[in-house]
């Protein structure tokens, strides 16, 4: 086989010379080949990655696109627990604690539980981070709310298996036969006729003779009867109820008490008689309900022993402003 050579022109000698390939020039040419196959490679693998996807990012979309449906379910639930939770919570507000009568839960309670320590920050580096914070507080609210509402429903089981009882501590009569007395000042802000001022009156003044009985208005257990305790001053021979479940009751002013400290009374039994003692202008019973430590208007538990006629004809009564008897 006839090997091929390659010829140059030489100007000075006017005649072609055989070109001579050193080793060197073979190297270059091998090197220049090498170095144009490799930058082609790369450009080729380049374009290749920008337009074709590697079957390594094929999965990686399959997973990430699974991932996105998931969290979307997952939403859809938590959507769903949420409208659940929420006509639970108006039940409990509107409904249980009402016929219970205990005081509703606030939006702010329901979301002072138990606290969800989550990170909401660790995923800020990932592409849809915002969404699974979002998911993550969503997660937390629900169960803050979650933890109170069982607590919730817990006290509401305990008031309803103990209704029965509840309802007979509960103040829910007048303390003296509503044909043997008159209400003469209510409860507010009233003008008083020994102190000559106005001043705030937490009770409301029963006009009666002396002597009219004078009845505990619920079950509980007597805590003061008589004169002496200093926290009653001005009231006279008094007595105080402990009924329960936050109520107590104060009978003021009277003549007599026919009960002592630490006796269990029932709704209906004879505490004392009217009288006049302590700052009082007439012979009178003062009578007051106390819930949890508080003062109330007192003819807002009157329901038991008036029709709805004369509930609100008491009412109007109680609310008119005038000088007490004490």
């Amino acid at each position: 086989m006839k090997r091929h050579h390659t010829y140059k022109f030489n100007p000075h000698t006017l005649s072609y010379e055989k070109v001579r390939i050193t080793f060197r020039d073979k190297m270059k040419k091998v090197s220049y080949t090498l170095v144009f196959g490799i930058v082609l490679g790369v450009l080729l693998l380049i374009i290749g990655f920008q337009v074709f996807e590697s079957p390594k990012e094929m999965r990686l979309r399959r997973e990430l696109a699974e991932y996105e449906r998931q969290v979307s379910y997952m939403q859809n639930v938590i959507r769903r627990n949420e409208a659940v939770l929420a006509d639970l919570e108006m039940r409990d507000n509107s409904i249980y604690r009402t016929l219970l009568e205990a005081e509703p839960i606030s939006d702010e309670v329901r979301l002072s539980g138990i606290p969800v320590y989550y990170a909401y920050g660790s995923v800020k580096e990932l592409t849809n981070s915002d969404l699974v914070n979002e998911t993550k507080k969503r997660l937390d609210n629900l169960s803050k709310r979650l933890y109170v509402q069982s607590v919730s429903f817990d006290e509401v089981y305990r008031m309803a298996t103990t209704k029965k009882e509840r309802q007979q501590h509960v103040p829910a009569i007048m303390p003296m036969e509503k044909n043997r007395c008159q209400i003469i000042s209510g409860f507010g802000t009233r003008y008083h006729p020994i102190l000559h001022y106005r001043r705030q009156h937490t009770g409301i003044d029963l006009s009666a003779k002396t002597g009219t009985p004078i009845y505990a208005t619920g079950d509980g257990v007597v805590v003061t009867a008589g004169r002496g305790d200093q926290n009653l001053s001005g009231y006279g021979i008094a007595v105080l109820i402990d009924h329960g479940y936050g109520y107590k009751t104060l009978y003021a002013h009277m003549k007599d008490v026919s009960v002592k400290v630490g006796q269990t009374v029932k709704r209906g039994e004879l505490l004392g008689h009217v009288g006049s003692s302590g700052l009082a202008s007439g012979p009178h019973c003062h009578y007051e309900v106390w819930l949890n430590g508080k003062k109330v208007n007192p003819v807002y538990y009157f329901y038991n022993d008036l029709t709805p006629s004369e509930y609100e004809q008491v009412i109007e009564i109680a609310n008119q402003e005038n000088q007490c008897l004490s």
